[in-house]
């Protein structure tokens, strides 16, 4: 039972997961931003910059890219985790109500609460924020 109680391990996968979550997350942005991963709509472009899909790829891509650096993780996955809230009960509720798999809202509730841990737990090791709170502040 050692292996699962190493604390190397836990800063390592905890630190994967921020990484991870965000890469995937900047995809779904650059999806919507910039037509890429096979875009949005019949078509597969980009969506408009002031329609709700473009502010949704704005928060998406750069939220995902200040969260896989680790910088000011816990705001911004604060935000991102209401983004995905906000999708589950504006988008995914009306097709299906509250069951996830039937209104396919999966990644929308498993995004918001993998951004809630963040949020409240901070974003880990390897991150620009964990070497920021090792600095010690001297005054006068």
């Amino acid at each position: 039972m050692g292996f699962f109680r190493n604390p190397s391990l836990a800063r390592l996968t905890w630190a994967l997961l921020r990484i991870v979550t965000g890469l995937i997350y900047m995809m779904h942005g650059s999806q919507k931003l910039f037509g890429w991963f096979g875009g949005v709509g019949p078509n597969g472009g980009g969506a408009p910059l002031a329609s709700m899909f473009g502010v949704a790829g704005v928060l998406e891509f750069f939220g995902g890219l200040l969260i896989v650096l680790g910088l000011v993780t816990r705001p911004v996955a604060f935000i991102l985790a209401g983004e995905m809230a906000y999708a589950f009960w504006t988008v995914h509720y009306r097709m299906g109500g509250l069951n996830p798999i039937a209104n396919h809202g999966e990644p929308a509730v498993l995004y918001c609460f993998i951004f809630l841990f963040l949020a409240f737990n901070g974003a880990g090791a390897f991150s620009i924020d964990a070497n920021r709170e090792r600095v010690p502040v001297t005054t006068g």
